[in-house]
């Protein structure tokens, strides 16, 4: 082969070499947008699905945190006895059960709001057995006074994780 061959060969040669990187380059950025763009809208709609469960989730919470709220436990659930253990087993009872029928929520909401929520349940379970072991408490009315009393003085602990509850929801709007 002579030397203008190769030169006119490299001339026809180097074009398409070019020419077909740019479209190379071109047409996987394109597919790259593609997929993208096509996850974007998968999780668009996912999130158009997940939001009703969430906001749903977060409802029960706040439903289950009122609930073990003490002053609304202490109305709702009556003593069946005067003995104050006997009490204050059934009301410790009364909040497993709720946060039991409500663990499956957890998927659902960030772990701090549900560590947020344990928080309470166990905080409010405390706050009965603090009273409960009080010496001047001899019956579950008086526990119930005393626990009423208690709440004078600070804010439940259901409360606060309503609260942060709340602001959970209220990010997820913006």
């Amino acid at each position: 082969m002579d030397f203008n061959k190769i030169i006119e060969l490299l001339a026809y040669t180097l074009p398409a070499i070019i020419t077909g990187g740019v479209a190379y380059y071109f047409l996987s950025m394109h597919t790259k947008n593609e997929e993208g763009r096509r996850r974007y809208l998968i999780h668009k709609e996912a999130q158009k699905s997940a939001l009703p469960l969430r906001l749903q989730a977060f409802e029960r919470l706040v439903l289950f945190l009122e609930r073990i709220n003490p002053a609304k436990i202490l109305i709702r659930v009556a003593p069946q006895s005067s003995d104050k253990r006997d009490y204050e087993d059934y009301l410790v009872s009364q909040i497993e059960i709720e946060y039991e029928h409500n663990l499956s929520q957890q998927i659902y909401i960030s772990s701090e709001s549900w560590d947020i929520v344990t928080t309470a349940k166990n905080a409010t379970i405390q706050m009965i057995r603090k009273a409960a072991a009080d010496a001047s408490v001899t019956t579950a009315q008086d526990l119930r006074e005393t626990l009423l009393k208690n709440l004078f003085d600070k804010q439940s602990p259901s409360s606060v994780g309503i609260a942060q509850l709340k602001n959970e929801v209220s990010d997820l709007w913006n």
